[in-house]
């Protein structure tokens, strides 16, 4: 969830301070944009993947401070939970060997956290939500040690005037419950993609990413159980919305100004109308005094943006000599179910976003936005068995748009980037198996059960079998 910050109370002169140097930031911001600042490099990839720290029987561990002690690696770190950690990879110029290069990244990382979380009698798992999981797991004593988090959560309770978060998800069972805290976030564990983007380029691709996000949740479904219920095939998405809501603390009547959505519109010119949304329709969560860091680098702006959890969410950064860049968060997808389905997941996106970005006429006057959102809706409920709306203007199933347009296209954007072409077809027809077979992680979960019965820790230990053996989920058996 962020940065870290030094403390968790704030005054009411601490928000109207915070408030007047955000206004000033996304000014300063504003004028980069007409001014062209940013670095007119595009094409550089990077991700972060969130997993969880479980014991021999598939329990979640709360041991995550110290197996980060005893791993050492700063591109491994604390998530909101003490049973969760977040593994991070360098970005990467997204051309030739570029897969492969990301995929040998992650395997080392991911072998070493498996050796360490070893010698302290735990396993990493890479999963939405781990079978497993209780509703007890996820209380305050269980939340990681970071004023942030603390933080973020008096503000959500504060905004709620004190009521607890209340959770309502349908599928093919139904969960009510109510819970006193926002650790229900904590369970929602994530594969977020990033990709560096020329401002000139900025809009066309961050509508990309939301026409893309109904294609990527359904194939990637890693999270259809909750609780012992069986929802959506990636509950995730309604669970992360629900369980930071403000209630009636901001606009939440209306869905694009959320705390966590799909947002409310395309983007017309550029990312600054999605600062300047931030400015006008988000009130700070963590009003902290960062003027002890560099004021070029806008830093009240960023810890904002850190707060505003779309499910594709801009992100301003700066390279090595101080020059400002633009990055594309897409966080629709779970974490899992194995390293290589990861990277092909991530080779679908980046072929996906290069082509439907460059489409003639744009995806975003080719798809109403309101088809867009509740397509993504769609998938990620149904996964693979949605019907969506389409470009044409057709309704077709999911499945029939991946392997007949969709895989295509991300083979065609893979290419125009220069990715080895070998790579770009080993990736992406572990995808186009996937889709063939319906095997995605979610289905298999559910087949578990459905074959064997409702016994959750047998389900967790047979999937975590399964991801050691880095074979593809459309390989595993239940």
């Amino acid at each position: 969830m962020g940065q870290d910050i030094s403390r968790s109370q704030f005054t009411r002169q601490d928000f109207w301070r915070f408030q007047t140097r955000l206004r000033r930031e996304t000014a300063q911001l504003a004028d980069w944009f007409r001014e062209e600042r940013f670095a007119p490099a595009s094409g550089v990839g990077g991700f972060e993947i969130e997993a969880w720290l479980v014991g021999r029987q598939g329990q979640p561990a709360p041991l995550n401070q110290i197996f980060l002690e005893r791993l050492a690696d700063p591109l491994v770190v604390p998530e909101l939970s003490v049973f969760n950690i977040e593994l991070n990879t360098p970005p990467l110029p997204l051309h030739g060997d570029a897969l492969r290069r990301m995929h040998a990244n992650l395997e080392n990382l991911w072998q070493r956290c498996q050796r360490v979380a070893s010698e302290l009698g735990a396993a990493v798992m890479l999963i939405g939500i781990p079978p497993t999981l209780r509703v007890q797991d996820l209380t305050l004593e269980h939340m990681s040690c970071r004023e942030r988090y603390r933080a973020i959560n008096e503000q959500i309770l504060s905004r709620r005037r004190g009521r607890p978060m209340e959770l309502a998800i349908h599928g093919s069972e139904t969960l009510h419950l109510t819970h006193p805290d926002v650790m229900l976030e904590a369970a929602t564990t994530s594969f977020q993609t990033h990709l560096q983007v020329a401002a000139c380029d900025a809009a066309a691709f961050f509508n990309a990413a939301l026409v893309s996000s109904a294609p990527m949740v359904a194939v990637a479904a890693n999270s259809p159980l909750l609780f012992g219920k069986r929802l959506w095939q990636e509950t995730r998405i309604p669970l992360f919305e629900q369980g930071v809501a403000l209630g009636g603390g901001e606009r939440s009547d209306d869905p694009g100004y959320r705390r966590v959505s799909f947002g409310g519109g395309y983007v017309r010119d550029s990312l600054l109308e999605l600062f300047v949304e931030n400015l006008a329709h988000y009130p700070p969560l963590l009003p902290v005094d960062l003027r002890a860091e560099p004021a070029v680098q806008l830093p009240h702006l960023r810890l904002h943006n850190g707060t505003i959890w779309r499910w594709n969410r801009p992100l301003l950064g700066f390279e090595a000599d101080g020059t400002p860049h633009l990055r594309i968060e897409h966080r629709v997808m779970p974490a899992g179910p194995s390293i290589l389905d990861t990277i092909a997941n991530a080779a679908l996106y980046y072929g996906l976003a290069q082509s439907l970005a460059r489409m003639q006429p744009s995806v975003g006057t080719a798809l109403e936005f309101a088809q867009c959102r509740a397509n993504f809706y769609a998938a990620a409920r149904d996964g693979l068995q949605a019907e969506v709306s389409w470009l044409n203007g057709a309704r077709l199933p999911l499945r029939q748009l991946l392997l007949e347009e969709l895989l295509p296209l991300a083979r065609c954007g893979l290419l125009a980037l220069e990715i080895d072409a070998a790579d770009a077809t080993e990736y992406l027809d572990i995808i186009a198996a996937r889709v063939e077979s319906g095997r995605t992680g979610a289905d298999w979960q559910r087949g578990f059960l459905a074959r064997h019965g409702p016994d959750f820790e047998a389900l967790t230990l047979a999937y975590l079998d399964r991801q050691r053996s880095g074979r593809p989920v459309h390989e595993w058996v239940c």
